[in-house]
């Protein structure tokens, strides 16, 4: 016992020192205040070669042998716990040939490279204002979504296509064709399989039986929206730059002044406190406007992963999560509060995982996806609702959003739920396909011609995000692992289901923080998926719920809004909900502090609206 004990501590303590080093040079490189990409690579590498190592395998294995044998106590079973995770981590990421550590070795140089590269590539754009700009993929896609003139939307999707040109151009193609040999050397048929089964514990065949019945139910709501979209804005509305201006554009330009990009800092704080969300002394840092050379797509990392220590002490997280925000651009606040939300969200997960070794709480497998993301997405989900929008939406004389125009959203964007849904499955099973292709077949024209037939045959039109533009792809942690969004939001509308079967209502409810934590975070990777939806909701894992909310007529939808909305103008609140986050957090725009939360988390929210107010100036409406 002691000798495995030993062995245990030591485990979790290097692990914690190579994580760290890693992270925090992903952090610099990734947020542009850095450019030492060989030293990321270096640490990158160090990482992969820690968690892959048949060496602390075979020894932990070992250990966990000898602890099995001594005396239960619970001493023994906590250090059989923490044992059993670590196996389950290295069986998850173990690479025990020498042909696979190789070509590890030679994917994460030519991730590496790819993404250095990237960085330097500028896109552009035209604007609202008809000026030529860079462009970031958030900016591209809110200008689609937006702009009132139609050649301006269309410069924003050649921006687009013009990406996934340069990404066959650019090594791409022989990263697929290596990951491929990767998992082959591993005995697995190709990459996406070996990422399905290493990150999901399922097979293809399982995954695709999943998606196939969602797409099967909702087939005839999407076919239905993109009928009567043409009926209504004639044949122009179905092509690509026009699909989102058409779904969202006016609606989200008419609730701008409600949701103002600065306030959306004091909205998440005080939705997620009002919630009962504690971050348990975790120390945040966000990075939340766009800048030149940052990556442009929002994260959540944590360089310090939660647990309790050997001597029982908690280690609290130290977790960075992004966006790239354009202040001034219309939409933005919109967008920003869902990044809040989401990456929030996954902050106040890793936050909360408290067991006894860091290898509980880390983002990567052993530690599923859909898991991963069901918390995030539970968050951003509230975001959606009618009486979160009455009671946040305000603009600024003070007034609460319209009934008129929540009816409104709804009546933009039930239309095209099964289509939102479809587009993150499209995804799938592109790259399904990309990963069946053998070495000869994997040519530009080839794959370009497959993104374009999948978009047809899940989507109904050719997609307004062209799949190879979508950052996921590119590297090896999310790329064949998208479909972890989809898999999440059917359980995301399971657990809203059973909270508002149980208490009728989610915003600003004091229980459901407590509750997550309880059955969905604390336990961290050491149960699956499928056990933190039984630990709560008592019913496995079903996808009926999401397929029923996409299904659902606009009529529908505003009666149950409505209902929301009377149902909160009637209800007593709590009045003491707690005061703060139990978090430091730090607002940073690069290597700049903008705010932190050392004198109060309202004082931080007045900083950060103040410097922006100072910095940019409103969206015209």
């Amino acid at each position: 016992m002691e000798n495995a004990r030993k062995f245990f501590d030591q485990l979790n303590r290097d692990y914690l020192n190579v994580h760290k080093t890693k992270e925090d040079l992903f952090w610099t490189t990734y947020m542009a205040t850095s450019d030492d990409h060989a030293g990321f690579a270096q640490a990158e590498m160090a990482y992969k070669s820690f968690i892959s190592d048949p060496a602390r395998l075979l020894a932990t294995r070992q250990h966990l042998a000898a602890v099995g044998q001594a005396p239960a106590s619970a001493a023994r079973d906590a250090l059989l716990h923490g044992l059993q995770g670590w196996v389950a981590l290295f069986e998850s990421n173990i690479v025990d040939n020498d042909q696979a550590r190789e070509l590890m070795q030679q994917l994460v140089e030519a991730e590496s490279t790819l993404f250095s590269r990237r960085k330097a590539l500028v896109l552009k754009h035209i604007n609202e204002q008809g000026m030529e700009e860079e462009a970031t993929l958030s900016s591209l896609a809110t200008n689609m979504s937006l702009n009132p003139v139609e050649a301006r939307r269309q410069s924003s999707f050649a921006a687009f296509r013009g990406l996934e040109e340069w990404v066959l151009a650019n090594g791409f193609l022989d990263i697929v064709k290596l990951r491929n040999r990767f998992a082959q050397a591993l005995g697995y048929r190709n990459y996406f399989d070996y990422k399905v089964r290493k990150n999901e514990q399922m097979s293809s065949e399982t995954l695709f039986n999943i998606l196939d019945d969602f797409v099967a139910r909702t087939e005839d709501a999407n076919a239905r929206a993109l009928v009567e979209l043409k009926a209504a804005k004639g044949e122009t509305a179905l092509a690509p730059w026009n699909l989102r201006f058409h779904m969202s554009g006016d609606v989200v330009r008419q609730m701008d002044p409600y949701l103002p990009f600065g306030r959306g800092l004091l909205r998440w704080v005080e939705s997620f406190r009002r919630l009962g969300i504690r971050y348990r002394g975790a120390t945040l840092q966000l990075d939340l406007l766009d800048r030149k050379g940052k990556y442009q797509n929002g994260f959540c990392h944590g360089p310090i992963p939660t647990y309790y220590n050997e001597q029982g002490q908690w280690v609290a997280g130290q977790i960075n999560f992004t966006a790239e925000a354009k202040p001034d651009q219309v939409g933005s606040g919109w967008r920003a509060l869902n990044t809040l939300f989401h990456e929030g969200g996954h902050a106040a997960h890793f936050a909360n995982v408290a067991q006894n070794s860091p290898c509980f709480s880390q983002e990567f497998a052993p530690t599923s996806m859909a898991y991963a993301e069901t918390q995030s997405m539970f968050c951003d989900s509230l975001l959606d609702d009618a009486d979160w929008l009455k009671r946040y939406a305000r603009n600024a004389a003070g007034e609460a959003m319209p009934d008129a125009l929540i009816h409104a959203r709804i009546e933009c964007n039930q239309p095209f739920r099964a289509f939102s849904e479809r587009s993150i499955a499209v995804v799938s099973y592109f790259e399904s396909a990309l990963y069946q292709l053998d070495d000869a077949s994997l040519t530009a024209d080839t794959v370009l011609a497959l993104a374009r037939s999948t978009e047809q045959r899940i989507l109904g039109v050719e997609g307004p995000r062209p799949l190879l533009a979508i950052p996921h792809l590119l590297n090896q942690e999310s790329a064949a692992a998208y479909h972890g969004y989809l898999l999440a939001n059917m359980a995301v509308y399971q657990t809203r289901a059973y909270f508002l079967n149980r208490y009728g209502y989610l915003t600003d409810n004091p229980a459901i923080g407590p509750l997550l934590t309880q059955h969905y975070w604390v336990p961290g990777n050491s149960i699956n998926h499928n056990a933190t939806l039984l630990s709560l909701t008592g019913e496995g894992f079903s996808a009926r719920y999401l397929a029923d909310d996409c299904n659902m007529t606009v009529a529908e939808a505003w009666t149950q809004a409505q209902a929301t909305m009377a149902a909160a103008a009637e209800r007593q609140y709590p009045q003491d909900y707690p005061d703060n986050l139990e978090a430091h957090i730090r607002i940073v725009h690069g290597a700049e502090v903008l705010a932190d939360s050392t004198e109060s988390e309202a004082a931080m929210c007045q900083q950060f609206e103040r410097w922006v107010g100072e910095h940019y100036a409103a969206p015209v409406h």
